[in-house]
């Protein structure tokens, strides 16, 4: 995993006692966090933004027990419409996972217009029924080996915990958010 993901996906993982499973519905590419699912008992349907518009989903309500986008509601004009889309075509009781960036150099895919802090992704989705997990991570030494180039935000962390890139990795200061997710239930 990289550098600038790694604590988020554990932290997302440790709300799953499994793998998730069953119909599920990735926003853009589920490459880095596609290890969180069970392949063998999903159907997976995988959409690219901004070829399928997160704000106005081709699905009809109640369609989906997962939502994952991941870091694509930076990229949309309007957070709000997505998030209420993801909410839509879930089905009661389902969840949505979303996650974004905070701290983060402008990075157009196709453009870049938003960052959104824990609160601010509370906001968004304060129509699901209930929050599981809404955090952030960074710590001032990931923001300055963010900015010196894509390099050390691509860096890749190996699991020995001793490892100085794991020990980055891991140190969380909640001042400095670089990722910021939540993992919202309809």
């Amino acid at each position: 995993m990289r550098l600038t993901r790694h604590f988020m996906y554990k932290r997302i993982a440790s709300a799953f006692e499994n793998p998730i499973s069953g119909k599920i519905l990735g926003i853009s590419e589920l490459d880095d966090i596609g290890f969180l699912i069970d392949k063998n008992r999903s159907e997976i349907t995988t959409t690219t933004y901004p070829e399928i518009d997160m704000q106005n989903l081709p699905f009809e309500e109640d369609t989906f027990d997962y939502v994952v986008s991941d870091q694509v509601i930076e990229h949309v004009e309007n957070p709000i419409k997505a998030v209420q889309e993801s909410h839509r075509i879930l089905k009661e009781g389902g969840i949505a996972i979303h996650t974004t960036c905070f701290i983060n150099q402008y990075h157009p895919s196709p453009k870049d217009f938003w960052r959104f802090s824990p609160d601010a992704l509370r906001f968004l989705c304060r129509d699901f029924r209930e929050i599981i997990q809404c955090e952030g991570w960074g710590n001032k030494v990931t923001v300055l080996l963010c900015f010196l180039g894509d390099r050390f935000r691509a860096m890749e962390i190996p699991e020995k915990k001793f490892s100085v890139r794991n020990l980055i990795a891991r140190f969380n200061q909640k001042r400095y958010p670089i990722t910021t997710w939540i993992i919202a239930k309809k």
